[in-house]
């Protein structure tokens, strides 16, 4: 049996269902502007659900996103806002580590966005800086293309803590990331710095199995965190270099998605969880499946 770390779901999604309204494009970040206190909910809910794992909700603060809204002054504030809310409800639960996020530069899906690898590196470099102090792990979240890995992991080394890469897959390919690069090409990026363990997440759980197929080679510990989006892979980019319209699946109940990761564990993963559209009941179903399996959860 295995010792798992057992990751959160998604965040930035159950941000957007609870504050009942569209936050429009910075979605996550302008919740957390709007409804102080949500964030550490959902930490806290999570964490009644069995995480181990306190996962920042900074994936989208990012100077791209926030010069788009006249709010880049608030960089600082609102990493230290997210990192503390993350810290009360690690105090509640009494244990647990916190990962502080870093996602896509340009936009979630969208490889042909990523800048380069120069402008990533000192742009990621910052963010972990800023976070080191303050979280156990880097969590490199949602990196569509090998140079977007590549800059990530250089800046990343920054904060001085173990750092995770997690990289987005094709959902009907997963031993392709989105950019069509693939994931093979992760072991030249990870030789040139330190990285603790690879996953992927934010796909479709069906293609996360032949992503671990190639994971699980790379020498590290593994794992898989999938989204309950409908497929994205295929849909038509917009122009305003805006994410592809997905939309949320109704299929993906508890159990079902606890019979993927089930199979992802018994393939050698050790690090698993859910991203957008996976919720605490998913973990709480997770983790009792875990524990039932003889698993323990760390």
């Amino acid at each position: 049996m295995a010792v798992i770390t057992l990751l959160d779901g998604g965040m930035g999604q159950e941000l957007v269902a609870r504050a009942t309204r569209d936050p429009g494009p910075l979605w996550a970040t302008r919740v957390m502007i709007d409804h102080p206190g949500l964030v550490k909910a959902i930490h806290d809910d999570y964490f009644d659900a069995g995480a181990s794992v306190a996962t920042t909700n900074t994936y989208n603060i990012l100077h791209d996103r926030l010069q788009r809204d006249g709010l880049d002054a608030l960089y600082h504030a609102l990493h230290l806002r997210a990192l503390a809310e993350a810290h009360e409800a690690r105090a509640r639960a009494g244990r647990g580590i916190i990962a502080g996020s870093m996602g896509p530069l340009g936009e979630s899906y969208r490889p042909d966005l990523t800048p380069p690898v120069e402008v990533s590196t000192a742009l990621y470099a910052e963010k972990a800086r800023l976070m080191a102090a303050h979280v156990d792990v880097i969590l490199i979240e949602t990196i569509s293309s090998l140079d977007l890995a590549r800059g990530a992991l250089r800046g990343a080394q920054a904060a001085g803590r173990p750092v995770w890469l997690s990289v987005s897959v094709d959902d009907r390919d997963g031993t392709r990331l989105r950019s069509g690069e693939p994931v093979a090409g992760l072991a030249d990026v990870i030789a040139e710095a330190p990285t603790a363990a690879v996953l992927a997440n934010c796909s479709m759980p069906e293609a996360m199995a032949p992503a671990l197929s190639v994971l699980g080679g790379l020498g590290l510990p593994f794992g898989a965190y999938a989204n309950g989006f409908s497929e994205i892979t295929g849909l038509p980019l917009p122009d305003n270099q805006a994410p592809p319209a997905y939309c949320a699946r109704h299929d993906l109940t508890p159990e079902r998605y606890a019979d993927f990761v089930m199979a992802w564990v018994d393939m050698g993963a050790t690090l698993v969880g859910g991203c957008c559209e996976v919720g605490p009941p998913h973990i709480r179903h997770l983790a009792g499946r875990l524990r039932d399996a003889g698993h323990q959860i760390a």
